[in-house]
């Protein structure tokens, strides 16, 4: 079958309404000092008019009607084309002086992810990251993530990138935009809390999970990291009754995993909602973040329960599968507190972790 290819017309150039005048007196032998008092205007004005440095207005669309017979509408709509075409032009010049910006995001990562269009040009990158952020201009970008942005470039120990996790950040926007959650409880995340940490055994998690969340207020969603990213995930409140969880897989491991759930989770329940959190590793914490750090190691292996575990310092695969069994929680989780703990190095073990991998981009 042979199908045909619609190439989309798009001019350089627009007729002003003020030719169209210019034009339809001429044509029709009205003089424009007789076509001024007739509509009631200066002379200035209708010479402004025609050379395109005065708007038709309504009123005025509406006095070339009744003199001239034309529709007002068709005097509008010349005229928002013709003022919408300059608005363009001087937009088109002004992201081509703004190229370079867009050159700090991950732009054909975002394509390929399929949350904008592959861009033609520099220009067209610009334009299209603008719509992907919601913002108008690259001013109110920076007003917007200005905190952020602050606080990334005055840190030494920080590895990210800021405008690749400004961009990870807004997927996880986007695509809590379109979770649906019941109005935020405190009392009903807790109970969530206590029902996921039994589903960390369990090798089909994911829906569960995500539907107890949204229960309790809270879109949880997974976002791939980018390149020059180091995030296991990041919490912020949408607004006063939802929450977002954004979690990367970055280290692929269960253990990495519950950890930061439980770690994000903490954020919710403790901290301030004007905060946008994000977790970093390898980077100085904050009492905010050590606080976070502490409410997911015990949630997920109370403090007493740790500690007359270690004391016989007997870590083979028999004893961490029967405390893990005993806790109700996956054996891996076991391990990665162990190593973090330097109880046991980092290579051992690992067997009893498992791996996760993204099935689709976003999910």
């Amino acid at each position: 079958m042979i199908t045909q290819t619609a190439n989309k017309f798009t001019p350089d150039y627009v007729i002003s309404p003020g030719e169209i005048l210019e034009e339809t007196l001429e044509a029709r032998g009205i003089k424009k000092k007789e076509f001024a008092e007739r509509c009631g205007l200066s002379d200035k004005t209708v010479s402004l008019i025609i050379h395109g440095k005065a708007p038709v207005l309504p009123e005025t669309a509406i006095q070339f009607e009744r003199v001239l017979g034309v529709s007002a509408a068709i005097w509008n709509n010349l005229e928002a084309a013709y003022r919408l075409h300059h608005a363009n032009k001087a937009e088109q010049d002004k992201l081509n002086t703004q190229r370079q910006w867009a050159k700090r995001f991950p732009v054909n990562e975002l394509a390929k992810r399929g949350f904008i269009e592959k861009p033609d040009d520099a220009i067209d990158a610009v334009r299209k990251l603008l719509n992907f952020f919601a913002v108008a201009s690259i001013e109110i970008w920076e007003k917007r993530y200005a905190s952020m942005l602050v606080a990334y470039r005055h840190s030494p120990s920080f590895k990210s990138a800021p405008e690749a996790v400004a961009t990870w950040l807004r997927i996880g926007e986007l695509v809590a935009e379109r979770i649906e959650t019941a109005p935020y409880s405190r009392d009903t995340f807790l109970a969530a809390l206590n029902q996921i940490r039994s589903l960390t055994s369990s090798s089909d998690f994911e829906h569960k999970m995500k539907t107890l969340c949204q229960e309790a207020g809270i879109a949880l969603v997974f976002v791939p990291e980018f390149k020059n990213t180091r995030l296991s995930g990041a919490t912020r409140w949408l607004t006063k009754d939802k929450a977002l969880i954004i979690l990367s897989l970055r280290h692929k491991r269960d253990d990495h995993l519950w950890f930061s759930f439980f770690h994000e989770s903490a954020h919710i329940l403790h901290h301030g909602k004007k905060e946008t959190f994000l977790d970093e590793k390898d980077t100085p914490e904050s009492d905010q973040e050590k606080e976070a750090d502490a409410f997911a190691a015990d949630f997920l292996i109370p403090a007493k329960s740790y500690r007359d575990f270690i004391k016989n310092k007997i870590f083979s695969e028999k004893s961490i599968r029967l405390f893990a069994e005993q806790q109700g929680i996956a054996p891996g989780i076991i391990v990665g507190r162990l190593q973090r703990d330097k109880q046991i190095t980092y290579g051992s073990l690992n067997h009893l972790k498992r791996v996760f991998e993204f099935k689709t981009e976003i999910s």
